[in-house]
């Protein structure tokens, strides 16, 4: 009899386990498929480094995100990547499952933040604004250009126009070094590109010539589809050793005496970057160029035209002959407007 009741004694224990391992195995599948209790707006969470996922369940549910720590904890070591966390502060949407969850934090699947770099930004405007950039680590402070471009290990580069203007995405604490030589990098990718797609008809002889002839088609417009057309002026206009005469170069190589109004005698005072007292490119480039400046510096677009002329709505009337240019001029001067090149 004694035998009897042990044995049903332990059957009973048996079956209260058996059922108390069927409730957890249905609370665990009713667990991996509810998403987490994350508000409409999302939910940013920072994982510091070394932060394992025990401590990152506690610290959910102090949140009130997660519900069952124990669960998540279960899960990495289901998945087996319990010690596969890695830091960096992440963005969680509505509708995330702890698997979810757990496979971003394992694959660093961190929020990324946007820094643009304008077309048309000279070097000091780029490092300025890098500089305003709450989101990234700041390297570059009281580094005079030379000493950045060491930095990139390019010390013997004069840094105009090397970045590509685009927009890049990073991770908080990114340092600004790191973003610049990612754009650097874009820059020389795309500049190999385009050299070697040039066309014939191009009198540039290496990519860095492209590079400033590109960024001085940048500053001289903003309308996509006069790139080529200014191209082909200054192409011919280097072709037959004329002047390019363009204002931005002057205004450039002005520097910080530059007041915002350029005058005639600005014109004549002979400078490295005035190309209306010398001849061919300037130096350096002036500015970012963007990649369809680039691609227009080597694509001129064919014709006779020397000369453009502002209409002062962004865009420009060509003309093949200087009497066609002074009757532009004239026109566009008696309605108050300054003469581009």
């Amino acid at each position: 009899m004694r035998k009897l009741i042990l044995s049903l004694t332990a059957f009973t224990g048996l079956v209260v386990l058996a059922g108390f391992a069927g409730v957890v195995f249905v609370d665990y599948q009713r667990f991996l498929q509810t998403p987490l209790a994350i508000p409409e707006t999302g939910f940013e969470y920072e994982v510091a480094p070394g932060a394992g996922v025990k401590t990152i369940a506690q610290d959910l549910k102090r949140r009130h995100i997660l519900r069952q720590p124990h669960y998540l904890v279960l899960l990495a070591r289901i998945e087996g990547n319990s010690a596969a966390i890695k830091a960096g502060e992440y963005r969680f949407t509505p509708g995330t499952t702890p698997l979810q969850l757990l496979n971003q934090l394992v694959a660093g699947k961190v929020r990324e933040y946007s820094f643009t770099i304008i077309e048309g930004w000279t070097f000091p405007q780029l490092v300025e604004a890098l500089a305003r950039h709450d989101k990234l680590t700041h390297t570059l402070q009281g580094l005079s250009p030379e000493q950045i471009m060491a930095q990139l290990g390019k010390p013997d580069e004069h840094p105009e126009g090397r970045f590509l203007p685009d927009t890049y995405h990073f991770p908080k604490g990114a340092s600004d070094l790191a973003l610049l030589r990612r754009a650097y990098q874009a820059m020389e990718t795309r500049l190999d590109r385009e050299w070697q797609a040039r066309s014939e008809a191009t009198p540039l002889r290496t990519p860095y010539e492209a590079l400033i002839l590109a960024s001085i088609i940048e500053k001289e417009t903003g309308a996509a589809h006069e790139r080529a057309e200014i191209a082909g002026v200054f192409t011919r206009r280097l072709n037959i050793g004329m002047p390019l005469q363009t204002d931005p170069t002057v205004i450039y190589g002005m520097g910080a005496s530059f007041d915002g109004n350029l005058r005639r005698g600005d014109l004549t005072q002979d400078q490295p970057y005035n190309t209306y007292t010398r001849t061919g490119l300037p130096p350096t480039p002036i500015a970012l160029p963007g990649a369809q400046a680039i691609h227009a510096a080597l694509h001129p677009a064919p014709g006779n035209t020397l000369y453009f002329v502002a209409r002062g709505d962004g865009t420009h009337e060509f003309s093949a002959t200087l009497e066609q240019h002074n009757a532009a001029v004239t026109r566009y001067q008696l309605k108050g407007r300054r003469p581009g090149a």
